[in-house]
């Protein structure tokens, strides 16, 4: 690799690293664009809904989340 293609390597690195960066939701659903993954969002979001659940039942939200089943 010549001084040249490593110094033009390392000029494309620092504009991408200096850009915006994403937050962790886009980039979850960059990766499941780009690997073509949407069988996990499903899976995902029940787990989060389950987990949200859970921490609400330990709370004074509890006897209404009781009622509903």
């Amino acid at each position: 690799m010549t001084d040249n293609q490593k110094s033009e390597k390392d000029k494309e690195f620092l504009s991408q690293a200096s850009g915006k960066q994403s937050g962790l939701i886009s980039e979850f659903f960059g990766f499941l664009k780009a690997n073509k993954k949407w069988w996990l969002a499903p899976i995902i979001i029940s787990i989060l809904l389950l987990g949200l659940l859970v921490v609400l039942g330990g709370t004074a939200a509890a006897p209404f989340i009781y009622t509903l089943f």
